[in-house]
C-alpha cells in the first residue's frame, strides 16, 4: 500500500507520515513537499525505511499528477486552499483522496465533485482531521442510536499554553482565517453567519483539562452534519474552540493587528512595491511556529506537554424519550488525532472500504472500528448517555 502525504513534513502532516509509517498495512509513505530540507528533517526524525521524499509544488498540476500516479491514496495535509486543485489532480491520476478540512465554504465546493469521483470509481473523504473529522464520526455514533436529533454541539478543548507562550498550534493561514472569517452555525433550518469569537460559554472537559472558555469558529462540521442528518430533524449545529489552543493574550495581539488592517487581502503600495497585508502577516507569524519535530509522538519516557479532548454532544429522542449523548475523544500522550485520523482514513480508502464519490466523514466512516484504531495511538473515546425520565 503506497500513500502520498502532500505536506507530509508540515505541522500536522508529519504526524500523519509517522502514523502511516508505523502501520503494518502500509508499505510506502511518500512525503510530497516543496521544502526538501524540512522533508528530510522529518524523515530522519521518524527513521522509517518506508518513507520516500518527492519534491512537488501542488500548484504545478502536471508535476502533482506525476507524484500521485501509482499511489493507493492521497492524504492532503497542505493548507485548505489547495483542496480543490489537489482533488482535480487525484481525478487525473486515478487516486483516492482525503484531507483535514475545508473550513466550511471550501468543503461545500468539494462535495460538488462527487459525481465525477463516482464516475471515475474513486472515493474521497473530506475533513478527516481531529476537527473536523472526529466530531463527525462522534455525531454518527449518536445519530445511529437516536430516532430524532435536536442539536449537535461540538467543543474542541485544547490545554492552553502559559500566557507568555506565543506560538501557533497548526497552519498559520488557517488560524488567521478562523480568527477573522464569520463562523457559520445552523439554527432552525438555516445556516447563519455570526461574529468571530462570539457566543462564549464555559465548558467542562475531562481531566486534566477542566473548565475552558469556548467560542464560535468557522469549521467544516457545520457544513455537512445538518444535511446528513436532516431526516432526523436537526435544529441546531455549531462548533466551538478555546482560542485555537493558543494563549488568550496571543489571540488578542493578533486581533489588534487585524483591527489595523493587517489581515486585508487587497494590495497596498509600500515604497513602490505592491504588498498584500495578510501575506505579510502570515509570513511574520511563521516565526512563531514550533519546530516540526515537536509535533511527532515523543518517546515513552518524555511525555508531551499538550492535552486535547474533542467533545460532541447530541441530544434527541429514542422511543419517544429525550436522550443526550456526550462523545469525548481524549489524548494525553501518543499522537495528535489531527494527524492520525486522516492517516487511518487514507488506509481505509486504499483498502477500498469507502464507496465511490465524495463524502463527509459521518456518511462513510464506521464509528466503532474507527475509534478502536485511534486507541492504537493512545487516543481514547468515552461515551456517556443521559436519559430523561
Amino acid at each position: 500500500m503506497r500513500i502520498v502525504v502532500l505536506g507530509g513534513s508540515g505541522m500536522m502532516g508529519c504526524i500523519s507520515t509517522q502514523d502511516l509509517a508505523q502501520d503494518r498495512r502500509v508499505t510506502e509513505v511518500v512525503i510530497g513537499a516543496r521544502n526538501m530540507p524540512k522533508a528530510k528533517e522529518v524523515a530522519e526524525a521518524i527513521g522509517s525505511p518506508k518513507i520516500t521524499i518527492r519534491q512537488v509544488d501542488v500548484t504545478d498540476h502536471d508535476a502533482l499528477v506525476g507524484v500521485l500516479k501509482g499511489a493507493d491514496a492521497c492524504l492532503n495535509a497542505t493548507v485548505y486552499y489547495t483542496n480543490l486543485q489537489v482533488m482535480e489532480a487525484c481525478l487525473e491520476a486515478g487516486v483516492h483522496y482525503t484531507d483535514m478540512g475545508g473550513l466550511f465554504h471550501t468543503t461545500r465546493k468539494q462535495l460538488e465533485l462527487s459525481d465525477r469521483f463516482a464516475e471515475a470509481g474513486l472515493s474521497a473523504v473530506l475533513g478527516m482531521g481531529s476537527a473536523p473529522g472526529v466530531p463527525n464520526v462522534q455525531a454518527r455514533y449518536a445519530a445511529d442510536r437516536l430516532d430524532t436529533i435536536e442539536y449537535i454541539r461540538i467543543y474542541d478543548g485544547i490545554k492552553p499554553p502559559p500566557p507568555g507562550d506565543v506560538r501557533f498550534t497548526y497552519a498559520v493561514p488557517t488560524i488567521v482565517d478562523e480568527l477573522t472569517l464569520p463562523p457559520m452555525v445552523y439554527r432552525d433550518g438555516e445556516f447563519l453567519a455570526c461574529e468571530p469569537l462570539s457566543e462564549f460559554e464555559n465548558y467542562w472537559f475531562a481531566p486534566p483539562i477542566g473548565l475552558l472558555p469556548m467560542h464560535l469558529s468557522l469549521h467544516s462540521e457545520v457544513a455537512t452534519l445538518p444535511l446528513t442528518f436532516q431526516n432526523k430533524g436537526v435544529r441546531e449545529c455549531f462548533f466551538k474552540i478555546n482560542y485555537w489552543g493558543m494563549a488568550k493574550e496571543t489571540v488578542e495581539k493578533i486581533r489588534v493587528l487585524v483591527d489595523f488592517g493587517f489581515a486585508g487581502r487587497e494590495a497596498v503600495e509600500v515604497k513602490g512595491q505592491r504588498v498584500i497585508p495578510r501575506d505579510l502577516l502570515v509570513a511574520m507569524m511563521a516565526n512563531y511556529v514550533p519546530p516540526i519535530t515537536d509535533f511527532l509522538a515523543p518517546p515513552k519516557n518524555r511525555p508531551p506537554d499538550w492535552v486535547k479532548e474533542i467533545v460532541t454532544e447530541v441530544q434527541g429522542t429514542r422511543d419517544g424519550e429525550k436522550v443526550t449523548y456526550r462523545m469525548g475523544t481524549l489524548t494525553c500522550k501518543g499522537a495528535l488525532p489531527t494527524g492520525v485520523a486522516p492517516a487511518r482514513a487514507a488506509i481505509w480508502l486504499a483498502e477500498k472500504r469507502i464507496p465511490a464519490g465524495v463524502h463527509p466523514p459521518e456518511a462513510v466512516i464506521d464509528p466503532v472500528p474507527f475509534f478502536k484504531e485511534l486507541e492504537q495511538r493512545d487516543i481514547y473515546t468515552r461515551v456517556s448517555v443521559t436519559e430523561f425520565l
